[in-house]
């Protein structure tokens, strides 16, 4: 009886031995094959692009008057220097007033001293002792001296050099000493509320840059902000003799803009509307030639595509792809046509995942 137990039991074993490895090489095959390829996605959007042509320029001021002398004199005092921010109406510089005071005075005695006479001749006039028309060449004369006066009274006013802009100091021309005559310029000023952008282009774009197109302006000066303007007025370069020209540009300073700045200028040459886009890293280069995964049923349908503008980062596509079709963004280099696909979607602020199958 024992002997026929031991006999059942081996059987049992060597019947086991020879089951399991083929029930581990089934289960093995069941894990072959690739696993579905993860990727983000997102939606081909009609959007309009824009065909720019950039240059980097300089802002300059495009109120940058020269304060001249008004009168001549020599300068007794200068209260600023180049750099120096100024105010409407600030004393710059003084010219020496004493000629001029003096000068003022005199004819502000003469005028008092015709006044007087005038009257007692209108006095004698309504009187009947003298007549009508010797009473007007004594008025004639008190006006006349009424008038060198009030020009006297101006001429020393303006031996005190005064801002006519709020600004800054570009340069200083004159010094403690020096004598300057009528009209010669004494500071150059600028202020910083409007701005002249020049953005140079060579001769290639000639026929690409117009007045009117639309251009927008940064600068490293304040990053946080873009301005938008118009090309006014297309400029050719002075002794240039390869015909390259300036773009000329006038906006309002939007704050934080310095005069003599770099400034980039994107300028709008064409623009697309409703064409649709998808973020670059979508298009991948395949023997087919450029290629855009579709996310269709878990499965990324190649599509051959034609592309056209890159802008900020996002591709226009002319033919091949509609807009609102879903495409594979990131890993999309990885795939192949009709490869299974999980799309990994980015939790708060693009950290943390979760898979979905498609």
């Amino acid at each position: 009886m024992k002997t026929s137990s031991f006999f059942h039991l081996a059987a049992y074993c060597l019947c086991t031995a020879l089951v399991l490895p083929g029930c581990a090489k089934k289960s093995g095959e069941q894990k072959k094959g690739p696993l579905p390829a993860v990727i983000t996605v997102a939606q081909a959007q009609a959007r309009t692009m824009q065909i720019l042509e950039h240059s980097v320029g300089e802002a300059d001021s495009s109120t940058a008057p020269k304060v001249g002398a008004e009168v001549a004199g020599r300068i007794i005092k200068v209260n600023i220097d180049v750099g120096d921010p100024v105010k409407k109406g600030q004393l710059l510089a003084e010219i020496d007033p004493a000629d001029y005071a003096a000068d003022a005075r005199r004819l502000e005695a003469q005028a008092v001293s015709q006044r007087k006479l005038t009257e007692r001749y209108r006095e004698l006039a309504r009187k009947g002792f003298i007549s009508p028309s010797a009473l007007e060449n004594y008025d004639a004369q008190d006006v006349a001296a009424r008038e060198q006066l009030n020009r006297a009274a101006k001429n020393l006013s303006r031996t005190r050099i005064l801002s006519p802009v709020d600004g800054r100091v570009d340069s200083r021309f004159v010094s403690v000493g020096d004598w300057i005559e009528l009209g010669k310029p004494a500071f150059q000023l600028s202020t910083s509320d409007k701005l002249r952008i020049r953005l140079p282009f060579p001769e290639n774009a000639a026929q690409r840059i117009k007045a009117g197109q639309a251009v927008t302006l940064t600068t490293p000066t304040a990053p946080d902000a873009s301005v938008t303007g118009k090309i006014e007025q297309v400029q050719q370069l002075v002794g240039s003799t390869n015909r390259a020209f300036d773009a000329v540009v006038e906006v309002n300073n939007p704050g934080g803009w310095k005069p003599g700045a770099s400034v980039n200028g994107a300028v709008v040459i064409e623009e697309h509307e409703q064409a649709v886009a998808v973020p670059e890293v979508s298009v991948v280069l395949r023997p087919a030639g450029k290629v855009v995964y579709v996310v269709e049923d878990g499965k990324a349908v190649q599509h051959i595509v034609t592309t056209g503008v890159t802008q900020n980062g996002m591709v226009e596509i002319l033919q091949g792809l509609n807009a609102g079709e879903t495409v594979a963004v990131d890993g999309a280099g990885f795939l192949t046509d009709k490869a299974a696909v999980n799309v990994k979607e980015a939790g708060k602020n693009g950290h943390g995942e979760k898979r979905r199958p498609e």
